[in-house]
């Protein structure tokens, strides 16, 4: 059961980061040919969308995660630094998400709907600056999770 539920653990992990991924080098850099109210509305769409799949994976992430830690290592008592390590910069991450979420995004998506603009891009800057640092710590927990249980090598 352990290698199904880390299966689902690495695919939520892999929706999120790379969702981060995509929205940061790869959509934005596309946008600036677009007028200001379409690449905010453009936005507005990808990240309701995209939020709703970083929600059911940090469901997942918590549920998997804690869950193998409980059924698959006893509890804390016998897990590995890497382990650790993934739990602190995972809660990171999914404090971040939550606190942009509660604050910036609604914040943005109320003025898109508005048609505020000038509200709308300092909200942007906000969510943009929260992406640019949990795609890092999203990369380093994916990182120590494919190579931490040969640390010890």
């Amino acid at each position: 059961m352990v290698p199904l539920v880390l299966a689902f653990h690495t695919i939520a992990s892999l929706v999120w980061v790379g969702g981060m991924f995509f929205a940061l080098l790869i959509l934005r850099p596309s946008m600036p040919p677009l007028p200001p109210d379409l690449a905010m509305a453009l936005w507005r769409r990808v990240f309701e969308r995209f939020f709703a799949w970083v929600w059911t994976a940090v469901v997942v992430l918590l549920v998997s995660g804690y869950g193998v830690v409980f059924f698959g290592y006893e509890g804390f008592s016998a897990l590995g630094m890497h382990i650790r390590v993934m739990q602190v910069t995972g809660l990171l991450m999914v404090g971040l998400f939550v606190l942009m979420w509660s604050m910036p995004w609604q914040t943005f998506r109320r003025a898109v709907d508005e048609g505020d603009l000038a509200t709308a891009a300092a909200a942007m800057k906000r969510i943009r600056l929260v992406v640019a640092v949990n795609l890092p710590l999203g990369l380093i927990t994916a990182a120590v999770g494919a190579t931490g249980g040969f640390w010890t090598y």
